[in-house]
Formats: C-alpha cells, structure tokens, sequence
C-alpha cells in the first residue's frame, strides 16, 4: 500500500475547487465521461499506430447510480493506468495545474463564466463527493491499482484485483449534492452534455420488442429483451461530410437537437474547415418573427462532440447567435474567461470565417432558386438586415442577396430597384426616392397615392429599418428613402411642375388662421399645399427626419438623444383646391366652420390609425349627427 500526500501548498485547495473551479456543479459528469472517452479514443489511437497490442473490441463507458450506498459510478474501457502512472497524473500533474489555476482564478473564477477543461477534469469530481476512488487497470501487463482519496490533500493506493482493461471511478456523493443520485437527474446531464459523445454511453438497460416472425401464428405475443440503454448518438450529422447527408438527414438532427421544435428549419448551413483552423458545425436558420425579442443562446458549442456551452457570443458574430445549430471546434481555447476567449486571435477568425460562410451560403440560395428564397424572405430579413448593420464584412456580401419587397409582392435588389425606378422617381434635383410603407394597411391610402402616380412603393417595416435605411443612404450616393405618410407624394418626389392654388395668398392666410384656431398645437404644424382637386383635402403626414430618429433612438444604437420620448408631432397638410378647403373658408356660422374642421381632422387621423379611444368615440356620435 501507497499512502502520500498530494503535493500542493494550498491547504484549502479542495474546497477551493468545490467553490471555484467551476460555476455549475453538475459539470463535474461532463468531465468524467470526457476522461473515459479520451481514455477510450487513445486506446483506439494506439492500437491503429501498433503501441498497444490489444483487441479493442467494442468499449462502452457505463456511468451506474448506487442509491442505497450513496454512490455514482462512471466505468470505461479504455487504456487505464499503472499505479506509477496515477501517482503521476492524478496526483502530480493535475494538482500542479490546479493550484496554479486557483491560485490566477480564485478571486475572478466565480463571477467571469469560466469555461471548459483545464487538465483538472477529475477533481472535479470533489464539488459533489466526499471521497473519491480511482480503481484502474492498464492495457499493459501490469496490475490494477485502487486510488482512494476524502477530500483532504492525503491518499492511498493498494493493489486491486480489477483484470479488466479501463478505469473505474466511484464517487461517493457528499450530503448537500444528493441530486446527483436521482435518474432523472442524471440522464438529464448526459442528454445536455455527453448527446453526441464519439464513444457508446449506457446508462441503465431498456426493453426492445422483437421483430414479429414471418410465420407467427394469430395469437403470437411480441417477445420483448433487455439491452443496453445507449443514450448518445456517436456519429452526429456535423461529424459527416456534406455529401453524406441530404436534406431529410439535416431535419431528422434538427430533430435531434430540439426534439420540441415542431416547424422545419427554412435552410441549413454546413461548416467544414480544417485550415487556418478545425471547425465544423451545422447551423439552421429557422422562422423568424418580426421582432427582436428572439431567443438566442439555440447554438450549442462542442469541443470533440463533448458539449460546452450554448452561450457563443464572441465565436459566433452576435446577428448569428438567432441561429440554431452546432459548432464544434478543438481550436476554440476552453481554459479561459469569456472576457479572454472573445479577445483571442483564432476566436475572431472564426467569427469572420462563419460570417463569410454564411454569406456564401445565401449568395448561392438566391442564385440557384431565387423563387424560393424570395417565398423565405420575410422569415430571414431580420437576420440579415442585423447583419448588416452590425458586420462590415457580411455587409460588404449582402447587397447580392438582401432583397426589397414591393407591396405587389415584387422583390428586388437594390441595384434592381435603382434601375427600376430611375426614370420615374428621380426629382428635380437628381435624387432618386426609394418610397416605403412600413404597414401596409395603415398606410393604405397613402400608398394608393403613390401608386397613383406609377411609384413603387417597398415593404419596409422591421424594427430597425430606420437604421438601415440610414446606412444606406450614407453608402448610395444620390439615393433617400421617404416613407409615404413622410409629405404629401408631391413633395416626396418633387418634380418642376407646380399646381396653382385657387386661393390668393390672402384667402389662404384667412384660412391658415381659422385652421390653427381648431387644431390642436403643437402637435399639428398646418400646411397648406396647392394640389389636384380631387386630392384627399386634408392629409396628416410625419416628416421623415423626424420619425426616423424618435425610432432610431428608440431602438438603440443612433438617432439623437432623447428624443425616443419626444412626442408625436405630424404635418397637417389642408389642399388649397378642394372644395372642403373653400366651404371652410367661407362658412361665417363659427361653430359650423368648427365642426367641418374637427370632422375633416378627425378623418385624416382615422385614415392614419391615429384615432382612439375618447376621440375616436367623439367622432362616431359626431358622424351619426351629421347623417341624421
């Protein structure tokens, strides 16, 4: 028997791992399996290079619940070690690394979302044991060795009467982490974290109907047989090349992933790149809602098929992390804190290679079956148009794929709608005016106008639109996008000819005055405008500077301070040529001219969503009176 002490100087270091080494307890089963499968793998590896002279036969690793004894067993059959080799590993090497880690972290470590391996998997083992064992068996001709330690920096190891090949680990499970005994609990933790483990898992037995014989008889009772419950899948989509797969096999693993995600992936991107880095993955791009409350943290991060986080900021550019799917790098440096892993060289190429890939991806969705990828559109823009906004370099990509869609369900790209419309929405000062709604029902007489006059008129209406449009009418000399309730259409696009007003400039005063005595300041800024008789005679519109910066700021990230919690303010823009423009004008009974005003005010705000509630109930009654 061996007895020692494990070589540190930090007395407290156990309970040092149990509050710092990790920030999740329950990790401690994803390290375990992972050293089992190394153990496994590199048996694998040393039988195919002729150093290991052993049959490698078909290694499981079992992890077994003793509840009565308080116990967790995690088994595999991989290379074990001698006794020499576990006073080496166990007991010099990694309480090296672990001092050394708590000694830098122990301050920082709870708080800064540590992540991943440091070489001190095993001691994990110590935040829900009370003691440990090890006993092990290596592939060599030598004898087993048993390993026991409680927590403190002593140890034993005996010989062990173990004659199987493969390492045994028996945890005993301390009081406050009983949990951990619980089958549910269990299999929860390998389904989050050993899913797609390369090594077979078992984790207790299942029963499996045999197939019915071809000549059984009626009355045949389906034999049932206990196997091994296998709860990973070992080769994993991503793990294959994309010529092995087709697009059932990519929605059966979107399957896998989210066994609750009842709606097909609209695409799906398969990553595969093994220089300047090791990457591969499968990202997926599902249906997107209108909003910006999406869910994100859907793509899980993989280390070797060993699962480390769903957080991936910093690897994933952020406009992705809407995504779903899988990453899997061995390059991506797990030892560190976020704040260093997103400040790492090779983690900001990544970032760029995915975006570019991506890009790629779209460019050739649209190309090869552009009818389809314009029926996906409205589902994907938010992405992309984040996209965007926030990466330079898939910014630089997008203006091949990213469409434009008109309200007759036309799409086009910018360079396409910029020659569409060259002829017709140029103004007088050589501008061309890209038209937008952004709600097609509430701006419906609005767009009739424009259409009126044969403009196209775009479908604009996520919520960070303004931001958009803003970048791009920085980076498209002579282009502005005015949405169609900004002015009336005539000013929006102003051409040279102007309409003469019936009113002389006297008569207009006269009027501007009776307008401003009933309409409400300063939300309202009366205009008048001479335009065709048979235009709408009073029109409320929303200067376009204006909204777009009260949205901007709205939404983060531009726009001028403050002014998301500006009031409304609108345009009241009274036609000098119609009629109702001339009655009001010329009615001497105050209290009528009152009425025609408030009812005309009235219909301008209904026709622009903008009537509600007491006012909206004012103007019913004051209709019903006037129909009488």
């Amino acid at each position: 028997m061996t007895t020692g002490k494990i070589n540190v100087s930090v007395e407290n270091i156990f309970p040092l791992i149990k509050k710092f080494l990790y920030s999740d307890h329950e990790i401690f089963l994803r390290e375990l399996v992972s050293n089992g499968t190394d153990a496994t793998l590199k048996l694998k590896h040393l039988i195919s290079i002729g150093e290991a002279k052993v049959e490698y036969g078909n290694p499981i690793i079992e992890v077994k619940i003793d509840k009565e004894g308080k116990k967790l067993h995690i088994l595999d059959q991989g290379l074990g070690m001698t006794a020499e080799e576990v006073e080496k590993y166990i007991n010099q090497v990694a309480f090296s690394g672990a001092e050394e880690f708590l000694e830098k972290y122990k301050d920082s470590a709870k708080d800064s979302g540590i992540i991943g391996h440091f070489g001190l998997g095993f001691y994990s083992a110590f935040m829900v044991a009370e003691k440990v064992e090890i006993i092990t068996k290596s592939f060599k001709d030598e004898p087993a060795a048993h390993w026991t330690c409680d927590g403190s920096p002593e140890f034993t190891i005996v010989p062990s009467d173990k004659t199987t090949r493969g390492t045994e680990i028996i945890l005993h499970i301390a009081e406050d982490s009983l949990e951990f005994l619980e089958e549910s609990k269990i299999a929860s933790l390998l389904n989050k974290y050993n899913k797609f483990m390369p090594v077979p898992i078992k984790f207790g037995t299942k029963k499996e109907t045999l197939p019915k014989p071809e000549d059984a008889p009626e009355d045949y009772k389906a034999e049932t047989i206990e196997v091994d419950n296998i709860i990973n899948n070992t080769n994993p989509a991503w793990t294959k090349a994309p010529t092995e797969l087709n697009d059932e096999d990519y929605k059966n693993f979107y399957q896998e992933l989210y066994p609750m995600q009842f709606e097909d992936p609209l695409f799906n991107i398969h990553l595969n790149v093994d220089y300047p880095f090791n990457l591969t993955g499968i990202l997926y791009f599902p249906k997107m809602s209108a909003d910006l409350q999406i869910q994100k943290d859907k793509i899980q991060l993989y280390q070797n098929q060993v699962y480390v986080t769903d957080n991936v900021e910093g690897i994933v550019p952020e406009f992705l992390t809407m995504l779903k799917g899988v990453i899997d790098s061995p390059d991506i440096p797990l030892n560190v804190s976020r704040s260093y892993l997103q400040a790492d060289g090779a983690v900001k190429k990544i970032s760029n290679y995915i975006t570019r890939k991506v890009a790629d991806k779209l460019k050739s969705l649209f190309t090869e079956n552009r009818e389809d990828f314009e029926k996906k559109w409205n589902d994907i823009k938010i992405v992309l148009e984040y996209g965007m906004l926030s990466e330079p370099k898939f910014y630089e990509k997008a203006g091949a794929f990213t469409l434009y869609p008109t309200v007759d369900e036309k799409f086009y790209t910018l360079d396409e709608l910029k020659d569409k419309i060259k002829d017709n929405q140029t103004d007088k000062d050589g501008k061309l005016v890209i038209l937008y709604a952004s709600n097609k029902d509430a701006q419906h007489s609005y767009i009739e106008i424009a259409k009126e006059k044969g403009y196209e008129v775009l479908v604009l209406d996520s919520p960070i639109i303004s931001h958009l449009i803003q970048k791009l009418e920085v980076d498209n000399e002579n282009i502005s996008f005015a949405r169609v309730d900004a002015d009336h259409i005539d000013n929006l696009i102003k051409k040279d000819e102007n309409t003469i007003s019936k009113l002389s400039e006297t008569e207009q005063e006269t009027l501007k005055n009776a307008l401003e005595s009933y309409i409400p300041k300063p939300t309202y800024n009366v205009q008048l405008q001479a335009m065709d008789s048979q235009s709408a005679p009073f029109i409320i519109t929303q200067p376009e500077f204006m909204r777009r910066m009260k949205e901007m700021s709205q939404t983060g990230g531009g726009g001028m301070f403050g002014m998301g919690n500006m009031p409304e303010m609108y345009n009241l823009v009274v036609n000098t040529n119609s009629e109702l423009a001339n009655t009001i004008l010329n009615t001497s009974d105050k209290s009528h001219q009152e009425q025609l005003v408030k009812q005309a005010l009235d219909l301008a705000k209904l026709s622009q969503n903008l009537l509600k509630g007491e006012e909206l109930t004012a103007f019913v009654k004051r209709s019903f009176e006037l129909v009488k």
